[in-house]
């Protein structure tokens, strides 16, 4: 079994200006087992991967490394062989699986996160798991269009996170993005792009225009 690595960066080094997401991709390739890689999406040409994956998104798997000890040499040839098998068998199944609108996942993120309070950095939604968030939702000129964070104190008691499945299309889809960089706790402001939010038809029943850009504040308060 390999050796753990030491940590080569602070989390104030991680988020700073003066490391490119290059160099985590880079590092975690060399460190981390296939299995890990693959959870985390994080195969595949460095430059790639880095174009896909948001910072944070490579932080989280950085401090998941670590916490795991899921390093090269904690799996058997088997284990990889399985792997190997099951990345060729998924491969020869997408063309069939493609969908038309799916060819808009190229290109950079159409949102930007900027975290309020941080998460415990351990759980982690996955696709398809129930999520359960306080928001509220506004447009570029701070009107608020949704919440659900009543001031009353009877509305409080009575009031209940958003809940739904992440990943799958339930919310829009800066949100589905979002949320799975975001860890239990972790309270985020969010600018989402139009193209990520309700688009070209906006959504006039919320009073939301065409083409508007829009402003979320979303606390990830539990994950089923």
């Amino acid at each position: 079994m390999a050796s753990p690595a030491r940590r080569p960066w602070t989390a104030e080094e991680l988020r700073g200006e003066g490391l490119c997401k290059r160099e985590i991709v880079r590092f975690l390739q060399e460190q981390a087992a296939h299995r890990f890689l693959a959870e985390h999406k994080l195969l595949g040409q460095v430059k790639n991967v880095a174009k896909t994956a948001s910072k944070e998104q490579l932080i989280a798997a950085y401090d998941q490394l670590f916490d795991t000890q899921s390093f090269k040499g904690t799996e058997t040839p088997e284990d990889v062989a399985g792997q190997v098998k099951n990345v060729k068998l998924e491969e020869e199944a997408k063309p069939k699986e493609t969908k038309p609108e799916e060819t808009v996942e190229e290109g950079p993120p159409r949102y930007t996160k900027s975290v309020m309070k941080k998460g415990d950095k351990v759980n982690f939604p996955k696709k398809g798991d129930t999520v359960h968030c306080w928001y509220t939702g506004k447009l570029q000129d701070g009107t608020v269009f949704d919440t659900n964070i009543q001031t009353s104190s009877k509305k409080k008691k009575a009031s209940k996170p958003l809940s739904f499945k992440v990943g799958v299309g339930k919310v829009i889809r800066g949100w589905d993005e979002a949320l799975l960089t975001m860890s239990k706790g972790e309270k985020a402001h969010l600018e989402i792009e139009p193209e990520w939010a309700y688009g070209k038809k906006g959504q006039p029943e919320a009073k939301i225009p065409p083409n508007a850009k829009l402003f979320f504040e979303v606390e990830l308060v539990d994950i089923e």
